[in-house]
């Protein structure tokens, strides 16, 4: 039995030139300027032409394009081994589909239906639900699909910021790099979201939180000094936090060793080698941080891909509705957005 996966990530610029049409794709997503097509298309090509310049400043800075598509190409080879490997009855095959640049849906549907799996299993690698990363990248890939044609048996594997082995990665990649530590703080970064995605039911910043704490949980050390933290805030709007930047001032000061854990991230890109490693780090040095650590992005380590792998071949355990298969976990009944609740 042929059985597809789709990894979904956000995607980034193949070259400087990829810069604003990226960024464009990105705005004109309604899962993050929610407005009627005909104003958010001119206003994404508004926003891109005036944020381009300073966006490419940050490729030049790791070499003048994201390394986002071979990463998750790394992670795809490490998950479909590992689902081969384990699973000798059914022959996984995983594809990539990049939501602002490419391969897009349209191009990764042709490849999958050129293989003519028997069913499909959509994987986003993003460990916690948001309506505008994974939510958006389900649309659209069903959207998609439906247009040509593809009406396979579908499975979403939506969310899993508890899951125990992706869990255990995190922990053994903090603990190998704190414990020869003292006075330091530790510091969860996830992207950040406006509060009015929140309010609307969007369970992110609660998954975020629920895997942090399930994180310090395993690591059991009280005496830990730790905070969770959001950075890339953009525009005038209000987003969660506290902000990672505002975090960073204020231990540096405290002349703290600061480390750094990517816990949204689990590719290394701009979020990650420009803003976290270059940018913060010279905001911390300023401030009087004499040690700076970030901890690496997940990537292909082993018990994350065997997190994945194994979601994907127990997901019948998870099965909820709708062809869902949340964490054990789900979220609580106020997060309207979360896909298992509806």
């Amino acid at each position: 039995m042929k059985v597809a996966v789709i990894l979904f990530n956000l995607g980034g610029p193949d070259k400087i030139e990829s810069v604003e049409p990226f960024l464009f794709n990105l705005f004109n997503d309604p899962a993050i300027l929610n407005l009627p097509s005909f104003i958010r298309y001119p206003l994404a090509k508004l926003i891109a032409k005036r944020r381009a310049p300073i966006a490419k400043d940050i490729y030049k800075e790791i070499g003048g394009s994201s390394p986002i598509l071979k990463l998750t190409q790394d992670q795809a080879i490490s998950l479909e081994n590992s689902l081969n490997n384990s699973q000798k009855t059914f022959n996984y095959k995983v594809f990539i589909t990049m939501r602002c640049w490419h391969p897009r849906a349209s191009e990764t549907v042709k490849l999958v239906k050129d293989f003519d799996p028997s069913e499909l299993v959509l994987l986003p690698l993003y460990p916690q639900y948001s309506a505008a990363t994974s939510g958006s990248s389900i649309l659209e890939w069903k959207e998609v699909a439906k247009k040509n044609n593809l009406n396979l048996e579908t499975s979403v594997i939506c969310c899993y910021p508890e899951d125990n082995k992706f869990i255990k990665a995190h922990i053994e990649l903090i603990s190998e790099k704190i414990k020869k530590l003292n006075n330091f703080k530790l510091i969860f970064s996830a992207h950040g979201l406006p509060e009015k995605n929140i309010k609307k039911g969007d369970p992110y910043q609660w998954q975020v939180e629920q895997g942090v704490k399930k994180i310090m949980e395993g690591i059991n050390d009280t005496s830990i000094d730790y905070i969770l933290s959001y950075q890339s805030r953009v525009g005038p709007l209000k987003w969660i936090g506290p902000s990672t930047e505002d975090v960073i001032i204020e231990n540096s000061k405290k002349g703290k060793h600061l480390v750094i854990v990517p816990i949204a991230f689990v590719s290394e890109h701009s979020e990650t080698l420009v803003e976290l490693d270059i940018e913060y780090e010279k905001l911390a040095r300023k401030n009087g941080c004499k040690d700076y650590t970030r901890i690496e992005a997940l990537g292909v380590n082993e018990n994350f891909i065997q997190s994945l792998s194994d979601l994907i071949i127990n997901k019948d355990n998870y099965k909820f509705k709708n062809n869902l298969y949340p964490p054990k976990n789900r979220c609580p009944s106020n997060f309207t957005q979360c896909p298992c609740l509806n």
